[in-house]
């Protein structure tokens, strides 16, 4: 289910009637670079089977022609149990790689889709031994893209042209870091660096950002610890403008802290994919978009993934000065889903499934100052491998945040999860995951 969990993922320019700025992005390219392409998808494969053969002596990574003939059999194609983490995690940011070397070098967000499909299946059946596994295409393929075109617009966003010195040194750094393959071709073509007009890759899409830091807690097994974490939402674009190029509006959330399980412990990604006006009213607009989602949560106390598409009803409801209320909800498949299973699965904990997920969400914003955000996310979803099994899952979050100087403001947070697990050979197994967080955030506007 698209974001179950995330908290106010949609944002619609909150506190504010909606207003064009003029300023939406567009999807101007440099000139095609087929071979440049070809050749970094390639060493997207080629680098990390490298490391994982000479550096960590991966028995996976030990091909040979009769490990290629083997995964080149449709019949070979298997579920594997690899780690929660590596299958929903490592396998979509591999992907984005295969993505954004296309997305770098001239080529649209469509027209850089399928080369992502391509590298997924080269790394499956070439790039190791085991048996090709149909968890790790999709993965690979549809995270590789969202997470990808996201990567590749947030690093075009980090770099001004105009700027030097150690300020742009560090944009430059950080933009590599986001997204490889767009920073690896700012290098070979001279613009690392270089103080120059901003060219057309450069994008001035307006980003808002907040930034939590604090503690929670989270609840299971009837024991709860508590524990510093810090988290970053990233509104980019507003739904309401440029709605036709994809991922013309994208929110990204990510949570770490002091966690046994991972230090990453959310990454949800939504982005826009194509739109329908509803109301083009200035104070109360209202749209439908198609999106592509990407979630991610692995925590002490529960962990989930899955890859959506849904379709979006946007508005936002200017009431007079002081009042701003924003509302949001949608439904769709859920294309693969990895939810927790306690009986295992050949020693895997958690089943794969597919199903279809729902949310709606409500925010009120007054004076500018004091907002509140509710949130209902839920998904039904059956096994395709793993323990014969229908899930349903649901969360409910209720955030209060008050703003008590500019950019600064006090939050506090609740959540529940609900997971029910009906099998076929076992019993129902009900959990329950409550949590609490309380935060201090900053939230800076970037035009």
């Amino acid at each position: 289910m698209a974001a179950l969990y995330a908290k106010g993922q949609r944002s619609i320019a909150l506190g504010a009637p909606y207003k064009a700025t003029g300023d939406a992005v567009t999807d101007t390219l440099p000139p095609r670079r087929f071979g440049r392409a070809a050749f970094q998808l390639a060493l997207g494969e080629l680098i990390p089977w490298t490391v994982d053969r000479y550096l960590l002596n991966a028995d996976y990574a030990r091909i040979s022609f009769r490990t290629l003939g083997h995964n080149l059999r449709p019949s070979s194609w298997t579920w594997d149990d690899d780690a929660f983490g590596t299958n929903q995690f490592a396998h979509p940011y591999h992907g984005s790689l295969y993505f954004s070397a296309f997305r770098a070098n001239g080529y649209t967000f469509w027209q850089s889709a399928p080369p992502t499909v391509v590298g997924s299946y080269i790394w499956e059946t070439v790039g190791e031994s085991q048996a090709p596994s149909p968890n790790d295409f999709i993965n690979t393929s549809f995270g590789g893209i969202v997470l990808g075109e996201m990567t590749y617009r947030l690093s075009n966003q980090i770099v001004n042209n105009h700027t030097r010195g150690v300020k742009r040194q560090v944009s430059e750094i950080l933009a590599l870091l986001v997204n490889p393959m767009n920073g690896f071709n700012r290098i070979i073509d001279g613009k690392w660096g270089k103080t120059d007009q901003n060219s057309h890759e450069r994008d001035s899409t307006h980003v808002l950002a907040e930034f939590d830091i604090g503690a929670r807690k989270f609840r299971a097994d009837h024991h709860g610890r508590t524990g510093w974490y810090g988290h970053v939402r990233l509104t980019y674009g507003t739904p309401f403008e440029n709605y036709h190029t994809p991922f013309s509006n994208i929110s990204v959330n990510g949570e770490f802290g002091s966690d046994d399980s991972s230090k990453v412990n959310i990454l949800f990604v939504y982005g826009s994919l194509a739109g329908w006006w509803l109301s083009k009213a200035d104070r109360d607009p209202q749209l439908l978009t198609l999106s592509a989602n990407y979630d991610y949560v692995h925590n002490e106390a529960f962990f989930y993934s899955a890859q959506s598409v849904k379709l979006n009803w946007l508005a936002s409801f200017r009431l007079n000065k002081y009042v701003q209320i924003n509302a949001s909800a949608g439904a769709g498949p859920i294309l693969l889903a990895a939810v927790p299973d306690p009986y295992l699965f050949n020693g895997r904990n958690y089943d794969y499934g597919a199903g279809g997920g729902m949310y709606g969400q409500f925010g009120l914003t007054l004076l500018d100052r004091l907002s509140y955000r509710l949130n209902y996310r839920a998904g039904w979803i059956g096994t395709i491998n793993g323990n014969n099994s229908r899930y349903v899952l649901q969360a409910v979050t209720s955030e209060l945040a008050y703003r008590f100087y500019d950019g600064l403001a006090f939050c506090s947070e609740f959540g529940y999860f609900h997971l029910h697990g009906d099998y076929q050979k076992y019993p129902v197994v009900t959990a329950r995951y409550p949590y609490l967080r309380f935060s201090l955030r900053y939230t800076v506007d970037f035009n």
